[in-house]
């Protein structure tokens, strides 16, 4: 494939007629601004309320998705259970005993596999942040392969580290060490489930272990996997120059670059709803019934897993993703590092035209696409799954 170095000009922004703003957004201005979006958001939000009743029966029997066409079309599959939505308006406050049940689930993961495994060592840590957070890590150390490199692993939203335990045991088999980190409000990492107040935060926090990755493999080449939100983070993450300095390159599976929402009118409510109602869980801006997978045990398996968050999307989350798509659109061309981006055509979680966006617009002088005809969103979760990995592996051959 061939590589193209894009550059773009600057461009001057100035604040314009600076003093009639400033007396626009006077104190006065601004209470009565406050008091008209609130009764409109009321507003708003006062048709959902009044259904709860109605969605609570149409809930009590699941949603259920026909999981019938496989790549030829045939039909005829397996019931899968697909979340379409959660009940509705509950009180979303954050429970200790939900966090630490999740954690005490996540380590005992790691510790039956770790005891199983004899070709790979499984182990898990803690680390906490500077807002006072734990978050949740683990690592694959491989026992006969010789280590050449290792690699970060960052999981998407609503998911966690331990499902990427095929892919870390196969990066071990080929000489790598891998890492994953369970981000804010996922996995066994300290927050409400799902909720994240700030990706800036799952930013920082990945940057910290990083950090404690390179300190502890001196010399060994590191690379960094993301899948659909956990990409952005390592993608605004490689916007830092001592992060771009310190890794030897990336691969993104499903980036999340271009996503939408599901109404041009939650563009426009994103901002005042996640700061009056952050927690707030927003049914209608899910894509119900979304498929990310055509394997029927893939999708069991998900959803299933009492650490993978099954409910409608929190109105703060859904915000901060649009924002860190924002600011990825606004710097593709300042990406620098080495980077393989793998993508299915039939993704409708996360846009694949958005990965071939990146691919022409980045800085980056080695960067490899690769789009998967006819594939869903959770491509190391598809049925081609072992065609991926070796085409992941080899990228990282080539590299090391």
């Amino acid at each position: 494939m061939s590589n193209a170095v894009h550059t773009t000009s600057s461009v001057m922004l100035t604040s314009g007629a600076s003093g009639r703003v400033n007396a626009l957004f006077s104190l006065r201005v601004w209470r009565s601004l406050i008091m008209l979006i609130n009764a409109f958001v009321l507003l708003l939000l006062v048709p959902f309320r009044g259904r709860r009743r109605d969605e609570k029966r149409e809930e009590s029997g699941g949603a259920q998705h026909h999981l019938g066409k496989g790549v030829g079309g045939s039909s005829g599959g397996p019931v899968v259970r697909v979340p379409a939505k959660i009940v509705s308006w509950r009180k979303s406050g954050l429970s200790e005993q939900e966090v630490a049940a999740r954690r005490a689930l996540a380590i005992r993961r790691v510790v039956q596999d770790g005891g199983d495994d004899k070709k790979s060592v499984r182990e898990y840590s803690l680390f906490y942040t500077a807002r006072g957070n734990t978050i949740f890590t683990q690592s694959w150390t491989p026992v006969s392969a010789t280590i050449r490199g290792v690699v970060l692993i960052m999981h998407g939203l609503n998911e966690h580290s331990g499902r990427y335990n095929v892919f870390a045991k196969h990066l071990n088999a080929n000489g790598y060490k891998a890492y994953g980190m369970d981000w804010i409000g996922h996995g066994g990492s300290d927050g409400l489930h799902a909720y994240v107040h700030s990706l800036d935060d799952a930013v920082a926090d990945m940057k910290l272990f990083l950090e404690k990755i390179l300190a502890e493999n001196p010399g060994l080449p590191c690379f960094c996997f993301g899948h659909s939100t956990g990409a952005a983070i390592i993608l605004k993450a490689m916007l830092d120059p001592k992060v771009e300095a310190s890794v030897s390159g990336a691969v993104l599976t499903s980036p999340a670059i271009g996503v939408q929402p599901s109404h041009p009118i939650f563009v426009v409510l994103a901002p005042i709803v996640s700061f009056l109602f952050p927690k707030y869980q927003f049914s209608a801006a899910n894509k119900k019934g979304t498929l990310v997978s055509r394997d029927p045990e893939a999708l069991i398996a998900k959803y299933s897993d009492p650490l993978v968050y099954t409910g409608s999307i929190r109105v703060r989350t859904g915000y901060e993703i649009l924002q860190i798509t924002s600011y990825l659109q606004r710097n593709l061309s300042k990406l620098r590092v080495p980077f393989f981006v793998l993508h299915g055509t039939a993704d409708s979680v996360t846009d694949p035209k958005a990965s071939q966006q990146l691919y022409e617009e980045a800085s980056s002088t080695d960067k490899t696409i690769k789009l998967y005809e006819g594939l869903l969103h959770d491509l190391l979760f598809e049925l081609e799954r072992e065609a991926i990995l070796e085409d992941i592996i080899e990228w990282l051959n080539c590299r090391v």
